[in-house]
């Protein structure tokens, strides 16, 4: 084992936990990575909790409780979800207190099928709020068209928001604004700018995954030389706008105020292509002030042969661009890709969550009691 982890917490990467369940909080695993694997978050989304609460390990009590109150499936997610996400931050506590409040978070996601629904993604980021209590929350909020409003409106009323399916370098921009728009709301009604986080979740391998498809298809020499460089490309130039945005006139007047910039959080680290090392999306994007949130398997081979060489991001922003051109020059259209991805992804989130309905919904009459 090297200390890959420690290195990469050490060059202000956070190391954040792409899952959870309610067998990782009661066995104390999600505690032992906590001490032992410099895990300092977790993130979860629909398909996680489709695939946690499926397995039904830990659930049956609650679920049987449920049931016998007769409340209806979407209830029943609501408060199976939420009262793993409550615990989960329970354990990180200390790392919120020790870290001011920038780490040991634990996101939850608004309903996916709310992602084109400004209001009624507002309300829900409320009620997931109020219902988690804990300060140590994310909202997760997709970064569609109708998400960003929404972003602006919750992070205006001081919660704190993880804004999910970021795959442009123009809606990445669309999302510093949104935030930065919030916080002046915030300012405006006289909230405490210090006590508000963010973290802007820009998904890197599923860009590989599209574009090397489409390389693939192609199949000349050319073509092969682009692969796999894109989705690292996609994210680097993605450092690029949150290091001129941060620095900027605009920002300036709310660091007064004690804001905090929203970090840039590398999601969809899990390598697709066996082709390309396991560790590409974590080794490749090291960075200060950015957030690294991985599945299990990501994590454990970083911590076992993990190559952590200082910032590998500093000085590929030319490189970047050229990569991406590259492509581009291929006949591979950038816009028509990233676009594809966000509406599949939330397509995929509501897929999960349908999925989730129906296997919750199927345990909750199994565990009814008969009537008498």
């Amino acid at each position: 084992m090297t200390d890959a982890l420690k290195r990469l917490s050490e060059e202000g990467v956070a190391i954040w936990l792409d899952d959870l369940s309610r067998k990782r909080i009661t066995s104390g695993n999600l505690a032992e990575l906590i001490d032992q694997q410099h895990v300092v978050g977790v993130t979860t989304n629909p398909s996680i909790f489709q695939k946690a609460i499926s397995s039904g390990d830990g659930y049956e009590q609650q679920l049987t409780d449920l049931a016998a109150r007769k409340v209806t499936v979407e209830e029943a997610i609501r408060m199976i979800t939420t009262a793993d996400v409550r615990d989960a931050a329970d354990i990180l506590r200390p790392v919120f207190d020790a870290t001011g409040g920038q780490d040991g978070r634990v996101s939850i996601e608004v309903d996916p099928r709310l992602a084109h629904h400004t209001q009624a993604t507002v309300a829900e980021a409320k009620q997931l709020a109020w219902l988690v209590d804990r300060p140590n929350t994310l909202i997760k909020i997709p970064a569609t068209k109708a998400g960003l409003p929404a972003i602006t409106e919750t992070i205006g009323k001081g919660i704190s928001v993880n804004v999910t399916l970021i795959f442009s370098l123009e809606r990445y921009r669309e999302v510093m604004d949104a935030y930065l728009a919030g916080l002046e709301k915030a300012k405006a009604a006289g909230l405490d700018l210090s006590k508000i986080h963010s973290v802007a979740s820009f998904f890197v391998s599923r860009v590989d995954t599209e574009i090397d498809k489409r390389i693939d298809a192609l199949g000349t020499d050319d073509a092969k030389a682009a692969r796999g460089k894109a989705g690292l490309a996609n994210a680097r130039l993605a450092y690029e706008a949150f290091e001129e945005v941060f620095s900027g006139d605009r920002w300036a007047a709310l660091d007064k105020a004690q804001a905090n910039k929203q970090r840039p959080l590398w999601a969809s680290t899990g390598v697709k292509d066996k082709a390309y090392k396991d560790t590409l999306y974590v080794d490749d994007l090291v960075a200060p002030g950015t957030v690294n949130t991985m599945p299990e398997a990501t994590l454990d081979a970083t911590a076992d042969h993990g190559r952590i060489s200082g910032n590998t991001i500093a000085g590929t922003y030319d490189q970047s661009r050229a990569e991406l051109e590259a492509v581009e020059k291929l006949g591979i259209s950038y816009d028509e890709v990233v676009q594809l991805l966000e509406d599949e992804g939330v397509e995929k989130f509501e897929s999960a969550w349908n999925d989730l309905l129906k296997s919750t919904e199927a345990e909750l009459k199994r565990l009814a009691p008969s009537e008498g």
